[in-house]
């Protein structure tokens, strides 16, 4: 893939660093081509100036998490002034008020790396309702919403990549709204996910929209599919199985790597960043190891590639600040061996078609319980304020 037109360039950590001393394994991966994001917010956060910190030491956007925000909510103060002035309306709307608060304030913390990076980081997604991911429509309007209501250019609204949600992704580019792909796991949807955004950069173009205000990751989970398969594999119980444990997950990403420079290298591509189109860059999620047997940055120093995000918990930030050892690349030219892998895993007969449809479907689970948790939370929080509770 050519480096022409691929967005703006990944910063240098002398354009996010404030001093020397400040230098961590993250800038290593920012000078490597990879955006560091962290994958967790919530109000103390914002308000203790501990974001700000993490943008010190070479964070470059954040993604949120439900869960992250319905903890807080349940063991802190730092929402009650507003949760107040929301008690006498109902908890789906109180949800919207609170999540697009930290999202507005967190984009503004992060206006800074936006502007010093063009554009290209400084990002901060927030998601649609999860129970929307199979509803086209729904998910369109309630993007549309998010985008209005927060009102920041560094803003990423976080769509499933369900078949439903693929439509959705194309109509949101096409209204000029930022998107960051989220729960991708098979190389085949992946590639419908590419064709979904150059199809809405396509009708944005039409409609008038400036290409070049648009952006996109492509969130490719990489640990829930090493969980699923080594499962199977140690079910299976052959040295030759159990010798593929811990492999798949890399394979699959290097291999989803594979598939991004072949689609943006296209003449289809070209032409949209001859019109000043950037680049949907694939970001590595899902990279906290479940296993302890592996090591803890493995999903870190192990998928190092240009034009790259890799969104982590604070856990595997911190291991990685600690004692990662970044070396440069190590996905490009690694392709024959990564599918080598997935032809090993079905010679002794593990089915990945089935595997990644099953992990979409959990994930899509996960995602509604975890909003149905915030739902929760938000309704007893507003409880204890209503009058006469």
């Amino acid at each position: 893939m050519s480096d022409q037109n691929q967005g703006k360039p990944t910063p240098s950590p002398t354009e996010v660093a404030t001093a020397e001393e400040t230098r961590t394994a993250l800038h290593e991966l920012a000078d490597a081509g990879v955006s560091v994001w962290l994958d967790d917010l919530n109000r103390p956060m914002i308000q203790d100036g501990d974001l700000a910190t993490y943008i010190d030491r070479g964070v470059l956007g954040v993604t949120t998490n439900p869960t992250i925000f319905a903890t807080a909510l349940s063991e802190g103060e730092a929402y009650t002034p507003q949760i107040k002035t929301l008690a006498a309306g109902t908890t789906e709307e109180a949800v919207f008020a609170l999540t697009t608060e930290d999202v507005r304030n967190a984009c503004d913390v992060f206006t800074p790396v936006f502007e010093r990076t063009g554009g290209l980081d400084g990002r901060v997604s927030i998601e649609v309702d999860p129970h929307l991911a199979k509803d086209t429509a729904g998910t369109v309007e309630l993007a549309k919403r998010l985008w209005a209501e927060i009102d920041r250019p560094n803003l990423l609204i976080k769509i499933p990549a369900t078949v439903e949600g693929l439509p959705a992704i194309s109509q949101t580019l096409a209204e000029g709204i930022s998107v960051n792909v989220t729960l991708i796991f098979s190389l085949d949807r992946y590639r419908g996910v590419m064709n979904a955004y150059l199809t809405g950069l396509e009708q944005a173009r039409e409609r008038g929209k400036d290409l070049s205000s648009i952006y996109s990751v492509a969130s490719f989970f990489v640990s829930r599919v090493d969980g699923e398969i080594d499962k199977r594999l140690e079910a299976i119980g052959t040295d030759e199985a159990l010798a593929l444990r811990g492999k798949a997950g890399l394979a699959n990403a290097r291999l989803a790597y594979q598939a991004f420079e072949e689609v943006f290298s296209t003449p289809r591509w070209q032409n949209l960043a001859d019109d000043g189109a950037n680049v949907q860059r694939p970001l590595w999620a899902s990279t906290g190891v479940k296993n302890p047997d592996y090591p803890d940055t493995l999903y870190v120093t192990e998928l190092v590639a240009p034009h790259t995000v890799n969104t982590m918990p604070a856990k595997t930030m911190e291991a990685t600040v600690d004692h990662g050892k970044i070396s440069g690349d190590t996905v490009s030219g690694s392709y024959a061996e990564a599918q080598q892998v997935l032809d090993d895993l079905a010679r002794v007969g593990v089915s990945y078609t089935e595997v990644v449809e099953l992990l979409e479907t959990e994930g899509v689970d996960k995602f509604e319980t975890s909003w149905q948790e915030l739902l929760d939370t938000v309704s007893e929080e507003l409880a204890k304020h209503q009058e006469g509770a």
